[in-house]
């Protein structure tokens, strides 16, 4: 555990056992505090000066958005946690010689946006906000927690033809568990915190559909979707892949890669193509729910 993780424990497990700290409170918070902001690097510098770039207004804070191309045809990039548009970079070259425009953001709290934290809902704002600029998307690709949060913009109004998932997290509780595991949180804690969730971002939502999990949304998303995941992802596992990829059946095609982790996969030479492809054209839907894809480190 890092010297801040650490802190960051005593002081939750501290206040949480004081009668009516707000501990859970300070919990919730905390969560949806990116603890680093990504800076572009050199090889995306370039791209992003070629993006015309906007602002949307979320709840006091301003996600920065890049548009590639005339704004016809759009494939929508959803960055993950602690991460920016400029990350899914390597796409872009590719879709816009395929005569798709792309348009990419930075939510609040990453990249270069303002603010210091963001939600499930900050993400869906942004989408949404996108999608009636834009319309419906030909494409939709999602990296890590992206894609939960594409998910619930999907089962909110947001189209999208076709669905590309890297390292996706499928189940929100996937993300709650690696945060109170990460900082030792004491059970009652814990239930605190589920708690708020609940109550701040999930309140409509059916006790047995709450929190929120892309595995549910199948009924609602019609669209074919490909998910890519690393077997070496030491951040999400790969079951959250298989699970997604299980939820939608045969409109679902899985990739395994191996060696890559949670960040190389997004500018593997290979997963970059498989991408693309997909977003290209329809899938076969006579292909093996599975396939596997192996790069070295």
């Amino acid at each position: 555990m890092k010297l801040s993780e650490a802190v960051t424990s005593v002081t939750l497990n501290t206040l949480s056992r004081i009668p009516g700290a707000p501990a859970g409170a300070a919990a919730f918070t905390l969560f949806h505090m990116p603890f680093a902001r990504s800076k572009a690097r050199p090889s995306e510098r370039a791209l992003l000066e070629q993006a015309h770039i906007d602002r949307v207004r979320v709840n006091g804070s301003h996600a920065v958005t890049y548009q590639w191309g005339d704004g016809t045809r759009p494939v929508l990039l959803v960055h993950g946690w602690q991460s920016r548009g400029s990350r899914l970079s390597g796409l872009i070259a590719g879709l816009l010689d395929r005569g798709f425009s792309v348009i990419a953001f930075d939510a609040p709290g990453h990249g270069d946006a303002t603010g210091r934290s963001a939600t499930i809902l900050d993400y869906r704002a942004v989408i949404t906000e996108l999608h009636e600029r834009y319309g419906t998307f030909e494409g939709l690709v999602a990296h890590s927690m992206g894609a939960l949060a594409s998910f619930y913009a999907l089962t909110h109004g947001v189209k999208a033809e076709r669905i590309a998932v890297i390292s996706g997290v499928c189940d929100f509780d996937y993300l709650t568990d690696a945060f109170t595991s990460a900082l030792r949180l004491r059970p009652e804690l814990t239930a605190r915190l589920h708690q708020e969730i609940k109550k701040n971002l999930f309140p409509d939502l059916p006790a047995d559909r709450s929190p929120f999990s892309a595995a549910d949304t199948s009924e609602e998303v019609r669209s074919p979707v490909l998910v890519v995941h690393d077997e070496d992802d030491s951040r999400i596992g790969v079951e959250q892949g298989r699970r997604l990829a299980a939820a939608f059946g045969d409109r679902a095609r899985l990739v395994v890669t191996s060696g890559l982790g949670h960040r190389r996969i997004l500018g593997d030479p290979d997963v970059v193509r498989t991408v693309l492809d997909f977003v290209g054209q329809e899938p076969d839907r006579n292909a093996p729910a599975e396939s596997q894809s192996v790069s070295a480190d």
